[in-house]
């Protein structure tokens, strides 16, 4: 019997023991209850947004906003058809292709609002009127999909924007005008999308969606960045790669989130972007932490601990 060389067999223990621990962890969480699990996935979806933005905020920095929506979804879409290819077109085929089309038209006409009115807000304005968007997805979960309104969502909701305010009202300039009511009109827009997306996974599967919305939202967004194409230079493109990377992952989560768990639970830990946020901010562009952001970020965490706690009960 031939025997494998040393240093083959040495860089296959690590191997072996990262697989290992993939499955004790894959083992240990099914063990978990549903919501529990879907709030995790929230996190995690959460995580990849921040890290999306930070990038997105520097490449918007030097091309034009519609061009880098547009090319943020066209790469996610090329980062999915790998997948695509190795499991066949037919497993990525939509249930309700209207109700993909729908979705994908709502995202983008949330988009094309956010970007209208990004560059003529201040970014403490932005981040406030933006986490209003938990609201509005709490109060269609229990109009449009028939959640249970429980009294300790609501909680968690109204003390994590609590917290929000804490860290943005210090900073507000209420400069931006008009602005400021096109940024507020996106929030009710991105809420219907989520909501959409919600319903979608009551019989697609997470793959499928996400798929979709990168089909729906690279085509409907190619007009508006044909108008004000530049050609990215080489490093642009690489990031233009890694957000449709992040963008891809951070939707999967969402989905899986959506799929696990009342929508309705998981919004409290929305309120976690902005720790997110603060932190990635620090670290890349040097934006400074203010005691109010710590006061805020203590009481974000402390609202999503408490309910993560009281959904594993149930």
């Amino acid at each position: 019997m031939k025997r494998k060389p040393f240093f083959h067999a040495l860089l296959q223990a690590p191997v072996r023991q990262g697989a290992l621990l993939h499955l004790r962890t894959a083992r240990h969480l099914r063990t978990w209850p549903a919501a529990a699990r879907g709030m995790l996935w929230m996190v995690g979806g959460g995580l990849c947004f921040s890290v999306l933005n930070t990038l997105a905020r520097w490449l918007s920095q030097q091309v034009d906003v519609y061009e880098a929506q547009f090319l943020r979804y066209l790469m996610g879409l090329l980062v999915m058809l790998p997948l695509v290819w190795r499991h066949g077109v037919q497993a990525y085929r939509p249930v309700n292709i209207a109700g993909q089309f729908w979705r994908g038209a709502v995202h983008t006409l949330g988009l094309i609002l956010w970007f209208a009115a990004l560059p003529r807000i201040p970014l403490a304005d932005m981040t406030a009127i933006g986490f209003t968007g938990p609201i509005f997805i709490m109060l269609g979960a229990a109009w449009f999909l028939g959640e249970p309104m429980r009294r300790d969502r609501w909680v968690a909701a109204l003390i994590g924007f609590a917290g929000v305010l804490v860290v943005v009202l210090p900073k507000l300039t209420g400069q931006g005008g008009w602005y400021n009511l096109i940024m507020l009109a996106s929030s009710p827009v991105f809420a219907a999308s989520f909501l959409i997306t919600k319903a979608l996974t009551r019989y697609e599967k997470p793959g499928v969606i996400v798929l979709w919305q990168a089909i729906t939202v690279t085509v409907l967004s190619l007009p508006m960045a044909w108008l004000h194409w530049q050609m990215p230079d080489a490093v642009q493109w690489v990031g233009f790669v890694f957000t449709g990377v992040l963008g891809t992952l951070g939707h999967y989560c969402l989905t899986r989130a959506f799929a696990m768990s009342d929508i309705s639970a998981t919004q409290s830990l929305r309120f976690l972007d902005l720790v997110w946020a603060s932190l990635l901010g620090w670290l890349v562009f040097g934006d400074g932490i203010s005691p109010s952001t710590w006061a805020g970020a203590l009481v974000i965490l402390l609202a999503t601990v408490w309910i993560a706690r009281r959904e594993s009960r149930r």
